[in-house]
């Protein structure tokens, strides 16, 4: 009898130990253990935050970036925190404000500059002007900078200001810089997507052959005027649009849309697009007037919506949850510190934005600013147009007090009137007054 007791009882110890055993929860592999997913920036250039099928145009087709929306983490309400290209990709770049990486229009004047008539980038003091620009911009820390620490290859494609791509701390690049052979703004890079994808391909096929992870930024001259799509795309809304401006803006967005196809078509076909995390956004935005060539007022260089709202998307197949996020507020500042996040990377102390996968910190957050400076730019001080503070519901529009002295500030519930059109200012005074506080205690934070 005792036998059969010991008996019993050895056989319940193994089994209690091994069903213990069992319970356990696999293994969690460490971030440094993991595979490195590629990660690519798709920049759109010049877009209305409404110009997209997924987003409700009622003409323009965009199928590609739809599906792309429906695959990722989507906010339909991100915002670029100024809406001019160069001081925007310098944001995207940095994760942080314009009044701290200084970069704060297109080109740089100085009192005194003579423009003889000329805009300021065909004067022959540009480029000497920019140079200490480009200086101060070297010495900051960019994603490419921060991610060679985890081994990536970087490669620049399409618009960059900031003189040579290695500036930026990318390790290739289309974009020489050289002010002698048109070097202002992307030179050959512009030609990604309008005369082919080629260069792009070839870059992701060095960074598989030398087994590396790598960083792609794709931000082609696209839609960005000129409005020259193939004759098939304008002869396709032509009939729909109301005049053949708008028909063109049309059409080229379908065209940046069929080459983010291309590039994602391509990531597929090598088997890595399981491996690889998409980040989507535009720089500013565009209003087609239907009379000319050129843009709205309400919308590029503007503080309205119009000029600063964007679709912001992450992809990351099986380790990002799909999601159609209507309602929270995110920047592009937010897309370098997401990315250091999934790679599990110290976030430097200087950044701007948060980690949107981070749910404590993103929901913290209650306000996101903004701020417009001169095309032709000299400091922050003497440049600066407007600031802006977003939140849900409101968004305040504050006029600098010197370089605009004539206009009123501005209040606006961009949950119920998406398009600005009833400034609540005098009706809500006491927003008005928390709001410019939040402005003033963000500035008062501020690395410069």
């Amino acid at each position: 009898m005792k036998k059969i007791v010991a008996i019993s009882t050895l056989i319940f110890a193994l089994v209690f130990f091994t069903s213990c055993k069992e319970s356990k929860p696999k293994t969690i592999v460490k971030p440094a253990e993991r595979e490195l997913p590629n990660i690519v920036f798709i920049l759109s250039d010049d877009q209305a935050w409404t110009d997209y099928g997924f987003m409700g145009h009622k003409h323009i087709e965009t199928p590609n970036i739809d599906k792309l929306a429906n695959e990722s983490l989507t906010f339909t309400r991100g915002y670029v925190p100024t809406s001019l290209c160069s001081p925007s990709l310098a944001s995207i770049i940095t994760g942080v404000y314009p009044r701290n990486h200084l970069v704060l229009g297109n080109d740089r004047v100085l009192p005194g500059d003579d423009k003889n008539g000329k805009p300021a980038w065909q004067s022959p003091w540009r480029d000497e002007n920019y140079k200490s620009v480009i200086e101060n911009f070297k010495k900051l820390n960019t994603l490419p900078k921060m991610l060679k620490e985890k081994g990536y290859l970087s490669f620049q494609t399409g618009k960059w200001w900031i003189g040579n791509h290695k500036n930026g701390g990318f390790d290739y690049g289309m974009t020489h810089g050289d002010a002698e052979r048109g070097g202002r703004h992307g030179d050959y890079g512009l030609e990604i997507g309008r005369k082919g994808m080629d260069t792009l391909y070839s870059y992701i096929d060095l960074a598989l052959k030398k087994k590396k992870p790598f960083f792609m930024w794709y931000a082609p001259f696209l839609p960005h005027s000129p409005h020259n799509p193939p004759d098939s795309l304008i002869q396709k809304y032509l009939p729909k649009a109301p005049s053949e401006y708008v028909a063109r803006y049309w059409a080229m967005c379908e065209w940046f849309d069929q080459t983010c196809g291309d590039l994602m078509d391509y990531i597929d076909k090598k088997g890595q697009t399981e491996n690889t995390l998409f980040v989507y956004v535009c720089d500013n935005g565009w209003v087609q007037n239907e009379n000319d060539g050129k843009y709205n007022p309400i919308s590029k260089r503007s503080p309205y919506d119009y000029g600063l709202r964007t679709p912001i998307m992450y992809k990351w197949k099986g380790k990002i949850a799909s999601k159609r996020d209507t309602i929270s507020l995110t920047s592009s500042l937010d897309m370098v510190p997401t990315v250091l996040g999934l790679l599990a990377m110290e976030q430097p102390k200087n950044l701007d934005g948060v980690d949107v996968l981070n749910e404590a910190a993103f929901k913290s957050r209650q306000t996101i600013f903004g701020e417009i400076y001169a095309h032709d730019f000299d400091t922050v001080e003497n440049s600066l147009f407007y600031r802006m503070a977003i939140t849900e519901p409101y968004k305040l529009i504050l006029p600098d007090e010197v370089n605009k002295p004539n206009e009123k500030i501005q209040l606006y519930d961009i949950y119920k009137d998406p398009y600005e059109k009833i400034n609540l200012a005098k009706e809500h005074p006491e927003i008005v007054v928390n709001l410019k506080n939040k402005i003033q205690k963000s500035w008062n934070t501020t690395t410069n």
